[in-house]
């Protein structure tokens, strides 16, 4: 395609100075790690001579060779470390050219205008960026820098697009933000920057090799060496998309701004698809299996709501960038499996523990289930602090008129044992168990006495009302919600540890991640207004016709009448927070909730 010296043009001068400072210091630390040979060379060869002759000189002589041959020792276990070491490599999912042979086209088609190298292969990432990604440590390792094609690398870099960018983006807009990255295929192609580039990458592989057991010496000057070339090197790199950008100048230059604007409102509505609607079912073992196409629903209705994204549903008639791929839902599957990995940790193959869910069936198998299953451990906090089950009020207790009996079997709480095998029929994994049995006072009630040993709590236990009647506080100090709060924490902090010491879960498995955590750990108060919403919730799915939904920006939401009730949040605060249940109480009136009536749970 293109000649050396076209290429080093796109390397631009300022980057290619910088590699060649890198450059120097592998100079400058090849030189020292020869010095003492040198010497050694140099001593031997005058005591052949004759030139020095008597004591000391072969006492020196011998120690300056035994010093030059550790030394080679030592920088020739360092220097393979660098050169064979391979530095880490981003998890993507591949995207061979059978899958995606358009979208190979669109980006062969942008090199040939660039007059760039092609990138080597193409790979999905579940996050809304794109980036060259060179997986050829050892090609960059030649050594020479010499002007002729063959000291170049043997394969150009992968190029990683977020999946995100292909469902919500158009073919046009697509191509507008994939030509200043294919044009960095340019500077990674000159031997100088290619070369600096493999030095680097092979220090910071040999920092890691330094971390494990026997082999820390090799860290060290690593570490220093990489502080030597630090600043050359981030120079470099700025140089390398300097030169990029103002190579891509020519190539869709006005789409291009709208399509920055796309990038902004994917990574929006992306973060809000993750935090709100992907990990309440992540942390219950299911995991969404076509998030991508349910990014362009979140972010459809994030312009519905954005008076900021007027117009931008118009450009959905256009064809979107998904179409360049031969299977999109294969695709899409995969990228969410990654992405459940990635920000969550969960095992790298689907199973009985960790099985996709859906969207159709992401209101009945996550939201129902998540509810259910925050109200038993809230119940089951409430055993364990032995709360009479039976605080409501005589007047609250009694029926309504026209109201059902209680049934004559007793609804289990589970406090201790795991829940029933019927749970996981849908596949989901069992609700976690509660607090193990907790010692209670003499003058317990029975009641209190059963469910602190593990035995189920009678119908009147399970109910919104033992909640309420418990975190009334006529004086608003919150004494109770605080002493509940805490409970909640220590049951959460105990299940995860539980859960990761039983093996491959779904946080865990045999892999290192998460490596991108999603949320900081939530305040007690949170949890606590978490598992209460979640039992007012099951209480009005239960007694007043609601049921569960999805909110492509909120997650979880509770449906009255097929309309979203969003006035729930703060009424419950106003009962966590303040004690005052009077809110709480005139919205359940409202829709004709039972609290005394038994809830279901899992």
């Amino acid at each position: 395609m293109s000649g050396t010296g076209s290429i080093a043009e796109v390397g631009a001068p300022s980057a290619r100075s910088r590699a060649l400072a890198v450059l120097r210091v592998r100079s400058r630390a090849t030189a020292a790690v020869l010095l003492p040979a040198a010497l050694a060379v140099v001593l031997v060869a005058a005591r052949m001579t004759g030139r020095l002759a008597g004591d000391p000189w072969p006492a020196v002589t011998l120690a300056v060779c035994a010093v030059a041959a550790l030394v080679l020792l030592a920088g020739g276990i360092f220097g393979a470390v660098v050169l064979r070491a391979g530095p880490a490599v981003t998890p993507t999912v591949p995207l061979p050219e059978a899958a995606a042979p358009d979208l190979y086209r669109l980006v062969r088609d942008l090199a040939d205008r660039m007059d760039v190298p092609a990138p080597s292969a193409i790979a999905l990432t579940p996050d809304c960026d794109s980036w060259l990604e060179d997986r050829s440590h050892a090609a960059h390792r030649r050594g020479g820098t010499g002007a002729g094609p063959e000291s170049e690398p043997g394969a150009a870099p992968v190029l990683v697009i977020g999946s995100p960018f292909l469902w919500w983006m158009r073919v046009a807009e697509l191509r507008a933000v994939l030509a200043p990255v294919v044009a960095g295929t340019g500077p990674s192609a000159h031997p100088d920057i290619a070369d600096a580039r493999g030095f680097v990458r092979g220090l910071d592989a040999a920092v890691d090799i330094g971390g494990r057991p026997g082999l820390g010496w090799i860290a060290r000057p690593a570490r220093l060496l990489l502080r030597l070339c630090r600043t050359d090197a981030a120079e470099m790199e700025r140089g390398v998309a300097a030169a990029a950008s103002d190579r891509a100048q020519g190539v869709d230059y006005g789409l291009r701004i709208v399509a920055q604007e796309q990038v902004g409102l994917a990574y929006a509505g992306w973060d809000r698809l993750l935090t709100r609607v992907a990990l309440p079912a992540w942390r219950m073992g299911r995991w969404p299996a076509h998030l991508d196409a349910g990014v362009v629903s979140a972010l459809t209705e994030l312009s519905r709501r954005d008076r900021l994204a007027e117009g931008f549903t118009s450009r959905l008639g256009e064809r979107p960038a998904c179409d360049l791929l031969e299977q999109p839902g294969v695709v899409d599957e995969a990228a969410s499996l990654l992405a459940a990995r990635l920000f969550h940790g969960g095992p790298a193959q689907a199973g009985p523990d960790w099985s996709p869910v859906d969207w159709a069936a992401y209101p009945q198998e996550v939201v129902d289930r998540k509810w259910r299953t925050e109200a038993a451990r809230l119940h089951a906090a409430l055993d364990a602090l032995s709360v009479p089950v039976d605080l409501a009020p005589p007047a609250a207790a009694e029926p309504l008129p026209g109201a059902p009996a209680a049934p004559a079997e007793p609804v289990p709480v589970t406090t201790g044992a795991p829940a029933p095998a019927e749970a996981s029929a849908s596949g989901a994994p069992a609700a976690p168990g509660g607090p193990g049995p907790v010692a209670t006072t003499a003058a317990a009630r029975p009641a209190d006495r059963a469910s602190a040993a593990g035995e189920p709590v009678p119908p009147g236990g399970a109910t919104l009302e033992r909640v309420l009647g418990y975190l009334t506080d006529p004086a608003g100090e919150g004494a109770a919600g605080e002493a509940l709060a805490g409970r909640l924490s220590g049951d959460l902090a105990r299940e995860e540890r539980a859960a990761g010491a039983a093996g491959p879960q779904p946080r865990g498995g045999a892999d290192t991640l998460p490596l991108f955590p999603l949320q900081p750990p939530r305040s007690g108060r949170d949890l606590l207004a978490d598992h209460v919403t979640a039992l007012v919730c099951c209480a009005a799915v239960d007694s007043a016709g609601a049921g569960p939904g999805l909110d492509w920006l909120d997650g979880p939401v509770l449906l009255v009448g097929g309309e979203r009730r969003a006035d729930l949040a703060p009424r419950v605060l106003s009962l966590v927070e303040d004690g005052d249940p009077a809110p709480l109480r005139d919205w359940l009136a409202e829709l004709g909730v039972r609290p005394e009536k038994p809830v279901r749970l899992l």
